[in-house]
C-alpha cells in the first residue's frame, strides 16, 4: 500500500497534504514573519472560544501533557488544594502531576463508564473549603466519555473555585464558549481536533487570575506567566519554538475555518462516529459506552470473545490493511479503541471497517457479516 497509514487514534492524527506541505519551509524563530504567524495562531485560538474579552492564550512547546503540567504549576498556588474529578487515565495523570508539583491533591473517583457527577462535586466543595482548584478532563479518551463541562463550571463558579479544564481531545470539535462557561484555565494541543501535528500545547488563562500567577511556577521553561509576558513584550517565544509545528497549525486552522469552524468539524466527526458504530455493529462489535455519554472523538469497543484474538495480532492485521488502531486503556475488561478524528471522512471510516473485517478473517475469527 503506497499511501500513508490512516491513524484512527486520539492524536497524532492523519493530516491533510496542505498541512504537511506547510512544514517544508524553514523559519527563523526571531524573524518577523514567524512572529506574525504566532500572533495569528493565538488570535484564531481565542476566536474559537470567543475568549478575547475574558482570556489570554499562551502557547508552549511540547506535548499536551507539558501544558497540563505548566497550567497546574502556574495557576495553583503552592498552598493550594487541587480536587481532580477522576473517571479515567488522564484524570489520574493530572492528579499525579498535581502531587509532583507539590500541590495538595484530592481525587474524587467515578467509574470509567460514566461521566463525573456535578452533584458529587457540589458535596465535596461544601465539605472541604480548603479546595482552591478543580481539574476536569472534558473528553476522557480512556473510554471516550464526554464529561459535563458546563455543569461542573457552574458548581465551581457558585463556590468561587478555580476550574482547570483539560480539553485536549475536545477543543475545536465540541463547543466551548468562554462567554457562557467560566474557567481559569483551559488546555489543548496542536495535534488533536484542529488537525495540526503534535509538538505544541496552548493554555487559555482567565485575565482575572493572570496577575496572581506571577512567580508561582517552580519551572523556568514551563512558567506560563513568564511565557505570556515575554510574548506580549517581544512577540517572540522565550525559548526556541517548534517552528514547523506552529506553521503547520497555522495552516490547519485556515482549513478549520474554511470548513466552517467548530460546528462543521463536530458534524464531520459525528458522521464518522455514526458510520463507525454502524459498520462495526454489523461485524458483531459492541461499544463499551452508552451512546448518551459517548463523545464522537474515540470509541472503545469490547474485544472479540474468541480464543484466537489478542490485541497485538489484531493490531498488526489491521495495520497490514492500512489503518492504525489504539489499544484499550481499561483494566476491568479487554477493549480496543478506534478514533473518529483527523483529516478523514465517511469513506475512510468505511474502509477502516472493511480492514477490520479482513483482519478478523486473517486471524481465523468468524465475521458476523460485512
Amino acid at each position: 500500500m503506497d499511501r500513508d497509514k490512516i491513524l484512527l487514534t486520539p492524536g497524532p492524527l492523519t493530516t491533510t497534504l496542505r498541512t504537511k506541505l506547510a512544514m517544508l519551509k524553514d523559519w527563523g524563530s526571531w524573524d518577523a514573519d514567524f512572529n506574525t504567524v504566532t500572533a495569528s495562531v493565538r488570535k484564531s485560538l481565542l476566536d474559537i472560544i470567543h475568549g478575547h474579552d475574558s482570556h489570554v492564550v499562551v502557547p508552549l512547546q511540547g506535548s499536551g501533557t507539558f501544558s497540563v503540567e505548566a497550567a497546574i504549576a502556574t495557576l495553583v498556588p503552592h498552598d493550594g488544594h487541587v480536587l481532580v474529578l477522576d473517571n479515567g487515565a488522564y484524570c489520574k495523570r493530572a492528579a499525579r502531576i498535581s502531587s509532583l508539583m507539590g500541590r495538595r491533591c484530592t481525587v474524587l473517583g467515578f467509574e470509567d463508564s460514566i461521566p463525573v457527577d456535578p452533584a458529587a462535586l457540589q458535596q465535596a466543595l461544601a465539605k472541604d473549603a480548603s479546595i482552591t482548584h478543580v481539574v476536569l478532563i472534558h473528553c476522557e479518551t480512556s473510554a471516550g466519555v464526554l464529561n459535563p463541562l458546563q455543569a461542573v463550571a457552574d458548581v465551581c463558579g457558585a463556590h468561587d473555585k478555580g476550574l482547570i479544564v483539560d480539553a485536549m481531545s475536545s477543543f475545536g470539535a465540541i463547543e466551548i464558549d468562554a462567554r457562557k462557561t467560566r474557567f481559569d484555565a483551559l488546555i489543548a494541543a496542536s495535534g488533536k481536533c484542529l488537525e495540526g501535528v503534535p509538538g505544541m500545547g496552548f493554555v487559555f488563562i482567565r485575565k482575572a487570575v493572570l496577575d496572581a500567577c506571577a512567580g508561582r511556577s517552580q519551572s523556568l521553561a514551563m512558567d506560563l506567566y513568564d511565557q505570556y509576558q515575554y510574548l506580549e513584550k517581544t512577540t517572540q517565544w522565550r525559548f526556541t519554538p517548534p517552528t514547523h509545528v506552529v506553521v503547520a497549525l497555522h495552516e490547519a486552522i485556515a482549513q478549520f475555518e474554511a470548513e466552517g469552524g467548530q460546528p462543521a468539524r463536530l458534524a464531520r466527526y459525528t458522521n464518522n462516529y455514526e458510520t463507525l458504530i454502524g459498520g462495526m455493529s454489523k461485524l458483531g462489535f459492541k461499544p463499551f459506552l452508552d451512546p448518551a455519554i459517548q463523545a464522537p472523538i474515540i470509541v472503545t469497543f469490547h474485544a472479540p470473545a474468541h480464543p484466537k484474538y489478542d490485541f497485538k495480532s489484531f493490531y498488526a492485521a489491521v495495520r497490514a490493511h492500512g489503518f492504525l488502531l489504539y489499544p484499550g486503556k481499561l483494566t476491568q475488561v479487554e477493549t480496543f479503541r478506534v478514533g473518529c478524528i483527523g483529516a478523514i471522512g465517511q469513506s475512510e471510516i468505511e474502509q477502516a471497517v472493511h480492514a477490520v473485517a479482513l483482519a478478523l478473517t486473517d486471524l481465523g475469527i468468524a465475521v458476523a457479516s460485512e
